[in-house]
């Protein structure tokens, strides 16, 4: 159409461009379309018409100026696509005029098109040169934004980058990381792949496969792709095709259906209504552009008289397609003639369909925008009125320095552009779900703003249908993901995705999901079962609660109670001659130290104080000095008793009973010096022993000073030994005497106990190493009262026929 100022349009209303094999003999036919119509394309094509005519009518807008358009078809194919470009950018006239006076016929002032990311490119580097704008309603190619290389390049559309982050943010948001990817062997999708796949990269999504295909290729390319995704293990597959060629892939998938796959798809044909009628891609989500509303587009398409229809070859042919009937003689004749009932009301097809006005809307914005600049370019406004001269002269570049600054709202939608001549991206987020009916239709169930801050551009407000129309989101992963308690290990060879699960070390935890490393618990701390969580370790020692401390404690009381009796037996039978011939003196002290020691073991038993570990160790060493003391001082009364019967002799005036107590007291004396210089010094204290066992804490007695402690253990044990050496030498005595026999054995088994106290002391763990000190303990008490005093209670107790001074003169045996 004729005006005063003509637009351009670019459409890919045909699927393919008609080829033929050149001969070089004769002159090349011209290139044309093949192929069905895209209905989709149609509709496209129409609503810039009805956006040019509204423009027409309209009083604020250019007002008094018409303009004009002309429509080509592109056939989706580069060739065709420059064709029309050098047919735009140079006029159709017939005549090559020279000079000053050179023809403005058929010189466009902007170009609205083309659909494709890689027809666009190839046009804008034609027109670009001439600085003509053109403003894509469909190429979404990110490369498209660089200036430098397409300085008179706009759209309406938003850019694939912004799409590609959204696709993977969309992606992580349910969790996909193991995903196929395909793609259009295109600018379009080439660029738009290679945006999500680093976009997918940042976050750690994996991709199994990445393909490529056009819809040109042969079908056994075609065919590999499909046979990729049947075999695949990733459920999810994201498609970054225009619908053109992803349409070829469904139809080959559809020949052999494959596993159940989730689709998610880019904005080029998740909203394509075409792409519904595959039924197995119901549950594909994916990003679109936002739904809009055209007032009285929908009549503008439904009005075709069969004039306008006649007078259009490209609607005659959709038409035909549509009602598979023939209008005038040229069609084919095997279609029988319209008759003129047909309806476009009643059919169910994409031109028709105004209920997702998406990318129609981008159209409808694009003239408006060019509009807009022409309008800035020759109008002016002067006391509220606009002015505008259709005799005014602008060029293409005039409306390319327009096109930089427009900003309008349309429809309640708002134009501009900014300095990459992109408009701000938002997006709706579809969902094809099927009705009860078995149709699929799309659904809009969130929304995308770029323009938003971080974290809150993407956002879902309705449920969702998934792959065969199930409500839970579908599982796509290489591996499951790796609970707490675990840590990932990355499988050589293979994505940082795929991986297996091992069990944390012992001693550390994690407590994520997904966990790449375990960490070890503090030193109070060890883990559960699970190994997911740090749990206070249980604090042992030795307990008056448990049956080993029970035990212990109850042969300590026994022990002293025996003790006490046999001091009560002696006490009774006092003046009775075997107590008497035995030093009864010594013997109550030795049964006194007797059974302190006994109770010392109990200050061994129970949770270690700062009071306790002092007390055990010197109450222990001082008791045992003093039985060692008794002991050391009943066998030297026996050494000097029998040096006392010899002729001449009168030792026992040298070892009486104030020697014998000085004797004890001063062996005590020494013993309770080291102690004091050891509590003093160095003294023990309470201790949480964490390296014995990992799993537990050992609550124990720190010796503070090991040579104080093993002072006190060695001055006990030159005391034993020095008595036992004394004993031994008094062995032989006359059997009255042969006390020196029972103090040999006793300190025999006191030496036994302690020898192999020690070896057994320093490998034991934990609680049982104070459980060998009261064994040891306990063991040695009893072997001296057993082996001294035992005999003795036994002949007063059972044989008092014996104790009698008569019997002991006489030598008779105890």
């Amino acid at each position: 159409m004729d005006g005063d100022y003509v637009i351009g349009g670019v459409f890919s209303i045909h699927y393919y461009m008609h080829t033929v094999k050149h001969n070089y003999t004769t002159m090349p036919v011209p290139m044309r379309c093949s192929g069905s119509i895209d209905a989709r394309e149609l509709r496209f094509s129409r609503a810039m018409i009805f956006a040019i005519e509204e423009i027409n009518n309209s009083t604020e807008l250019l007002p008094g100026i018409k303009l004009g358009y002309q429509i080509y078809d592109s056939c989706a194919s580069v060739p065709v696509a420059v064709h029309v470009a050098f047919q735009l950018s140079s006029g159709l006239d017939p005549v090559f005029y020279t000079g000053d006076n050179c023809s403005q016929s058929g010189t466009v002032m902007a170009i609205v098109g083309e659909s494709g990311s890689t027809p666009s490119i190839s046009m804008s580097r034609i027109i670009g040169p001439f600085n003509i704008p053109q403003v894509s309603y469909f190429a979404t190619c990110a490369c498209l934004s660089d200036k430098q290389q397409y300085p008179s390049f706009f759209r309406t559309i938003p850019s694939d980058q912004f799409q590609a982050d959204a696709l993977a943010k969309l992606v992580k948001h349910f969790g996909w990381t193991w995903i196929g990817a395909i793609r259009s062997d295109s600018d379009y999708g080439n660029n738009g792949m290679a945006s999500f796949l680093d976009a997918a990269h940042k976050e750690g999504i994996c991709v199994e496969y990445s393909e490529s295909f056009y819809r040109t290729h042969p079908r056994s390319r075609i065919q590999r792709v499909a046979d990729i995704i049947r075999r695949s293990t990733a459920v999810v597959v994201v498609a970054f095709t225009s619908s053109g060629d992803l349409r070829i892939l469904l139809e080959e998938l559809s020949l052999k259906p494959s596993p159940p796959r989730q689709w998610i798809g880019s904005e080029s044909w998740v909203t394509d209504p075409d792409m519904l009628r595959f039924s197995f891609c119901a549950g594909t989500i994916g990003f679109g552009i936002e739904k809009s509303v055209i007032p009285g587009l929908r009549d503008f398409l439904l009005d075709l008289s069969p004039s306008k229809v006649a007078a259009s070859p490209v609607l005659t042919e959709f038409w035909e397609e549509e009602f598979n009937c023939r209008l005038g003689q040229r069609s084919a004749t095997e279609k029988h003639a319209c008759d003129g009932t047909e309806d476009i009301e009643t059919i169910r097809s994409p031109y028709t369909d105004t209920s997702q006005l998406r990318i129609t809307n981008m159209v409808y914005k694009a003239v408006y925008a060019i509009a807009h600049a022409i309008h800035n370019a020759m109008c002016q406004e002067t006391h509220s009125i606009t002015q505008c001269d259709k005799f005014t002269s602008i060029e293409p570049e005039q409306v390319l320095t327009q096109l930089k600054n427009v900003n309008f709202l349309q429809n309640g939608y708002d134009v501009s552009f900014d300095a990459n001549g992109d408009p701000v991206a938002t997006y709706e987020l579809v969902n094809w779900q099927q009705t009860e009916t078995g149709y699929i239709e799309l659904v809009t169930v969130g929304h995308y703003d770029a323009s938003l801050p971080v974290g809150q551009e993407f956002r879902i407000n309705r449920n969702l249908t998934w792959v065969e129309g199930g409500t839970l989101v579908p599982v796509s992963v290489c591996s499951d993901s790796c609970p707490p308690g675990t840590r990932k290990v990355l499988q050589k060879g293979k994505p940082i995705c795929c991986y297996d699960c091992i069990l944390c070390p012992e001693g550390e935890i994690s407590n994520a999901t997904d966990s790449p490393e375990c960490f070890p618990c503090s030193k109070e701390f060890w883990p559960n079962a699970k190994r997911d969580t740090c749990l206070p370790k249980p604090v042992e020692f030795l307990s008056f609660n448990e049956s080993l401390g029970i035990i212990l404690a109850a042969f300590s009381v026994g022990g002293a109670c025996l003790t006490i009796m046999t001091a009560a037996v002696f006490h009774r039978h006092r003046t009775s001659p075997i107590v008497r011939a035995n030093n009864s003196e010594l013997s109550f002290l030795l049964l006194f130290s007797l059974t302190l020691c006994f109770l010392c073991s109990l200050t061994f038993i129970g949770a270690p104080s700062e009071w306790s570990c002092m007390l055990r160790h010197t109450t222990f060493g001082i008791t045992f000095v003093l039985c060692m003391s008794c002991v050391l001082g009943k066998t030297i009364v026996v050494l000097m008793a029998f040096k006392a019967t010899l002729p001449g002799r009168n030792v026992m005036k040298w070892f009486g009973p104030p020697q014998q107590r000085l004797t004890v007291v001063s062996f005590t004396f020494i013993q309770v010096i080291i102690c004091t210089l050891w509590l003093v010094l160095s003294p023990p204290f309470p201790m949480k022993n964490l390296t014995t066992y990992k799993e537990r804490i050992i609550l124990e007695c720190a010796l503070g000073s090991a040579v104080g402690f093993w002072a006190v253990l060695g001055y006990i044990g030159l005391l034993a030994v020095f008595c036992f050496v004394l004993a031994v030498l008094a062995r032989k005595l006359p059997d009255h005497f042969n006390e020196a026999k029972l103090i040999t054995f006793s300190m025999l088994i006191f030496c036994a106990v302690w020898v192999t106290f020690i070896p057994a002391y320093v490998s034991s763990p934990g609680k049982f190493t104070v459980a060998v000190e009261i064994f040891a303990i306990l063991a040695s008490s009893f072997g001296l009262i057993l082996c001294i005093f035992a005999p003795k209670c036994f002949i007063i107790l059972f044989k008092p026929e014996k104790n009698t001074k008569k019997h002991l003169m006489n030598k008779s045996q105890f």
